[in-house]
């Protein structure tokens, strides 16, 4: 943890901490005061107890996932390494959203009513777990961020977006809504990013405040796609097609990208459909599939590029999957090692994975469960 960039003040009973404009770190400020008669701020900061850590975005307990807390970075869907049996691994250092789009297919944001936790990986404990993933998944591997939330909220980005050169993988790409982005940051990561997917899914000021809410800053979020545009890294945009919200939008954004140059390597479009998901945000109508792609061919027709993608258009191959310890129906016992991302869940240590398990028992105990879900060594349990 980088002290140097901590501002610090008093809060009613709390002494504050930030960490990096998203960390708050919250102590009690009685104890704080007995504890500095022993121990240094650093000190005090780093270890003690009575400490309350924070996401300053959404308000929830933040969870520092670091290789000295024990947590796995692989099995949970919210955080770590995700391989779903191609050359690309899906890396997620970060949960928690600034914007509440309603069309979320988490439930993200400070209106999310089924998210109770958030959690932050130790950007060199990424780093050494996927290194094994990238040996094991052998050449050109593409690492990809995203995540439960909005990746370029992760405090060590351009840090671990550049030590990622050590792992010698092809690609590294990121999603993101754009909105903390910045020309500094921009320029930080250019030399290291090979491409940025960039939702934008309006580009009327109206129509982009009802889908992503109204402190939206569109025009920035523009103003970002030129520069990543105009910098060495690739662009892509990313609108997520919602019936009845953005249909005219989408033409418009399809033009957009064309007339700033996204697209240098690969697709300068990746048009999305919205998804009605189980614990995401549901809207009154979606389309088919038929339906979407059927819009896709017409519009393909129209401006003359390429929207049906295929993995071959991003270099994907199937690979073997890591190898997963669990299978559906499996019991198992582990110990619970702090609350879950979603409200009735706890996260679960067992076999060298982090697992969601869905039981009343509290932090500290251990739990029998059954396995209800173990596909892409995502592990799902349920209290026996």
């Amino acid at each position: 943890m980088n002290l140097k960039v901590l501002k610090e003040y008093e809060e009613g009973k709390d002494k504050v901490f930030v960490l990096r404009d998203i960390v708050e770190i919250r102590i009690p400020r009685k104890k704080y005061e007995e504890l500095l008669k022993k121990f240094s701020k650093e000190h005090i900061v780093s270890f003690s107890e009575d400490k309350r850590v924070v996401n300053r975005i959404t308000r929830r307990e933040l969870v520092f996932v670091t290789r000295e807390s024990g947590i796995p970075l692989i099995g949970h869907s919210a955080f770590g390494i995700i391989d779903r049996g191609t050359n690309l691994l899906q890396v997620r250092c970060m949960t928690g959203c600034n914007l509440n789009c309603i069309f979320c297919s988490v439930d993200e944001g400070k209106e999310s009513k089924t998210r109770k936790t958030d959690f932050i990986v130790d950007p060199d404990y990424m780093i050494e777990v996927l290194r094994k993933f990238v040996e094991f998944k052998g050449d050109n591997v593409e690492v990809h961020l995203d995540g439960q939330g909005e990746p370029a909220l992760y405090p060590y980005l351009t840090y671990f977006v550049e030590k990622l050169k050590d792992l010698k993988v092809e690609t590294v790409s990121m999603q993101t809504n754009g909105t903390v982005l910045s020309e500094k940051i921009i320029d930080k990561l250019e030399g290291n990013m090979t491409r940025i997917n960039l939702s934008i899914s309006a580009l009327s000021e109206e129509k982009a405040k009802i889908l992503h809410g109204k402190n939206y800053p569109l025009k920035h979020v523009l103003n970002i796609a030129e520069t990543i545009a105009n910098s060495k890294i690739d662009l892509l945009i990313a609108p997520v097609w919602v019936p009845d919200y953005n249909d005219d939008e989408i033409p418009k954004i399809i033009e957009f990208a064309l007339e700033i140059g996204a697209g240098k390597k690969f697709p300068p479009l990746g048009i999305q459909k919205y998804i009605p998901y189980r614990f995401g945000r549901k809207l009154k109508k979606s389309m088919s599939f038929k339906e979407f792609y059927e819009k896709l061919s017409k519009l393909e027709k129209e401006y003359g590029i390429k929207l049906i993608l295929r993995p071959e258009d991003f270099n994907m191959e199937k690979r073997p999957k890591y190898p997963n310890p669990f299978k559906k129906g499996d019991i198992e016992r582990g110990k619970i090692v702090s609350e879950g991302r979603m409200v009735g869940e706890k996260l679960v240590v067992a076999r060298g994975r982090s697992v969601a398990v869905y039981t009343k028992k509290k932090v500290g105990e251990f739990v029998e469960f059954e396995v209800v879900s173990a596909k892409d060594n995502i592990i799902v349990g349920v209290e026996k």
